[in-house]
């Protein structure tokens, strides 16, 4: 079952790039094609002789064929596969084989044949197909403990990545979608497994309040990405006021956005939270060689563009052949006529056809080497059956001018047959020239930066927590506020005790008694500067230290002190750009102490790890710390690039750079 599901049902073919059903439904079009529109019905009941399954089946593969408007001339209501709208019932629909599918797809003289499953007709085994299909199309299928997904390409590219193929060089080709958009294919594996493409849709910011969607990534439609959008605003992710679906002939989906909200924001949040972006692996698996096999997109052009390049080959040796046969008969009758042959009292007196091709033999043995191959019997039979009125009125002027006709023709066959590989390519480049308008790339290539769900959610929840019993949460509304927040977001919590943690965004979450501090927490943030003073609980020591917390593990806790039991945290400020206050420290009376009280500047403390141990402050019990003066930043400026590519402002130096900025500073 599962080899039958496999190569008959769900697995595309490497030569013709068809499935099963669909080669039927190609080969029940052609057997019935007269250059008008058949009824779509019709063309189902036809190939049901070839294909032992139900007509729902054989027309969801047709609507399919017909939507790629690629082999099928369609006519009537055949659905939207961007809106997702579905075709009309198969008997108001009409199809015919278009001219590309008649020129590339058919040749019964190079079609391999094998009976039907019934035994009562004659069904191609593949068809021989003349270009890279099954790229082109892309095709999808799940078969029995394997899966296939061809991306389809772009018809221009593959046509010239088939002649650069021809020229010895390895072809390089991305995916080209139908619904436009714009794509990241830098993880694309040349379409093996373990790939991945990032599809976005194209938005467009009309003004300050509206974006407006004009294109909708690959394997989604207008409704999927409408609802998807509907969503995340139910979830409070994005906010948007209104949605108006404008679809007609051209992708319109109109976006009103809530006031106050901003266009940038939401088109990244619309790629985080929504369908406007979406991820799809493919799995490039075909049959060949009787049996399935996982190859690259690359590779399996090469092996089209061989196979063309072998299918050319025979046609023109087809070609050949016929035409020495026909210069061959017309030698045949021309020799038969001019020297009278047919007068010959031995040829008239005959009496059975074994002792006229006796005599016949014996005539032509003069002859013989004008013949490319011996005379049969078979010839002789051709030649008498000739009437008598097309002998008497044989004109040899005009047969001599046929054969210089057909010997000419002959050289021709004969040079594209030794140049094979350039045949090939003017077969190519005629395709390009007569059916390449109008299939220029849709899909966009682009980079796309990782768009961090966090870092454009919307603060839709508040964050409360309760200092002494230890609790933090959105849940706790009695108690004290901390921060607006998304439920996405990870919060970073000091502790009394000298300890930190971080947590996700919770209903309400125990993260010990006595907190000191809670704030949303940003990974990899080095510009947050945490200013701290603690009492060391072995030795009664103070410390001060600064410190930046950039990674670490969720729900874990990290001590900031030296790890004595008893150990208390005296002194704490979060600075978000590195600003450094001076603080007075007063100490506990003491006999040996002749000053009690004193400054400290935390700019003369250097920035370290969050486990280093820090500085000194004083051997002797802290009465009290308060702040003298506030600080101000002492972290240099902040670098900023702008990537033209991506369209955003970061500072890992992609890009054009802008400058060095202070926190206050703002860019236009």
């Amino acid at each position: 079952y599962a080899s039958y599901v496999i190569l008959d049902r769900a697995v595309p073919h490497i030569n013709d790039g068809l499935k099963p059903v669909q080669r039927r439904i190609m080969h029940s079009l052609r057997e019935m094609d007269d250059g008008r529109f058949n009824k779509a019905a019709n063309v189902i009941g036809n190939t049901m002789k070839y294909h032992p399954h139900g007509d729902a089946s054989i027309g969801d593969a047709m609507v399919q064929i017909g939507q790629k408007e690629l082999l099928i001339d369609c006519q009537g209501n055949w659905g939207d596969p961007v809106t997702g709208d579905s075709a009309a019932a198969p008997r108001y629909i009409e199809a015919r084989l278009s001219k590309f599918a008649n020129e590339v797809v058919f040749n019964p003289d190079t079609t391999v044949w094998q009976l039907s499953y019934d035994g009562r007709n004659k069904e191609p085994i593949t068809l021989p197909v003349k270009f890279p299909l099954l790229l082109t199309q892309g095709a999808e299928g799940i078969a029995v403990g394997l899966a296939t997904k061809v991306m389809p390409h772009n018809f221009i590219e593959l046509i010239d990545a088939s002649i650069a193929s021809l020229n010895g060089e390895r072809p390089n080709i991305l995916p080209d979608f139908f619904t436009g958009g714009m794509a990241d294919f830098s993880a694309y594996n040349e379409g093996m497994r373990g790939g991945r493409i990032r599809v976005r849709a194209k938005i467009t910011e009309k003004d300050k309040k509206t974006l407006v969607i004009t294109e909708i990534p690959f394997s989604t439609t207008t409704g999927s990405v409408i609802d998807s959008i509907l969503a995340a605003n139910d979830k409070g992710k994005i906010r948007i006021k209104k949605i108006e679906d404008n679809t007609a002939q051209h992708v319109e989906i109109v976006i009103q956005l809530a006031p106050g909200i901003s266009p940038d924001v939401t088109i990244d949040a619309l790629y985080a939270f929504t369908s406007c972006e979406v991820s799809i692996s493919p799995n490039t698996c075909v049959i060949k060689d009787d049996k399935p096999q996982f190859m690259s997109v690359n590779d399996i052009l090469i092996e089209n563009t061989k196979f063309t390049k072998a299918l050319l080959k025979s046609e023109l040796e087809i070609k050949l052949h016929e035409l020495q046969e026909k210069i061959f008969f017309s030698t045949l009758l021309k020799i038969f006529i001019q020297e009278g042959m047919y007068k010959n009292p031995e040829y008239e007196n005959s009496g059975n056809f074994e002792t006229v091709t006796e005599v016949l033999h014996l005539l032509f043995e003069q002859f013989k080497d004008q013949f490319y191959r011996e005379i049969t019997s078979e010839d002789f039979k051709r030649l008498i059956d000739k009437p008598m009125s097309s002998i008497t009125r044989f004109d040899v002027k005009k047969a001599d001018e046929q054969m210089k006709a057909l010997l000419d023709e002959i050289k021709v066959v004969k040079n594209h047959l030794r140049n094979l590989t350039a045949y090939a390519i003017a077969w190519y480049q005629k395709l390009k020239d007569k059916y390449g308008k109008g299939r220029e790339r849709k899909t966009e290539i682009r980079f796309f930066d990782r768009v961090e769900a966090a870092k454009v959610a919307l603060a839709n929840v508040k964050l409360y927590m309760n200092r002494e019993d230890g609790f933090i949460g959105t849940g706790l509304r009695k108690d004290e506020f901390v921060a607006d927040c998304s439920d996405l977001d990870e919060i970073i919590v000091f502790r009394e005790d000298g300890k930190c943690i971080i947590t996700k965004v919770a209903d309400k979450t125990f993260v010990g008694k006595g907190i000191e501090h809670a704030q949303v927490f940003k990974k990899n943030d080095d510009r947050t500067i945490y200013n701290m003073i603690y009492k060391d609980g072995q030795s009664g020591t103070s410390y001060i230290k600064r410190f930046a917390v950039i990674g670490v593990t969720r729900d874990k806790e990290y001590d900031l002190t030296k790890g004595s039991k008893g150990s208390k945290m005296l002194y704490f400020t979060a600075n978000p750009n590195g600003e450094a206050e001076i603080i007075t420290v007063q100490l506990k009376p003491h006999s040996k102490l002749k000053k009690l009280q004193f400054d400290l500047d935390f700019t003369e403390v250097t920035i370290k790890g969050r486990a280093s141990q820090g500085n000194i402050v004083s051997k002797y019990p802290v009465k009290k710390i308060v702040l003298k003066s506030k600080g101000i930043s002492t972290l240099s400026g902040l670098k900023i690039w702008y990537d033209e590519l991506l369209k955003r402002l970061n500072v890992d130096g992609r890009g054009k750079y802008l400058g060095e900025f202070d926190g206050d500073d703002k860019i236009l």
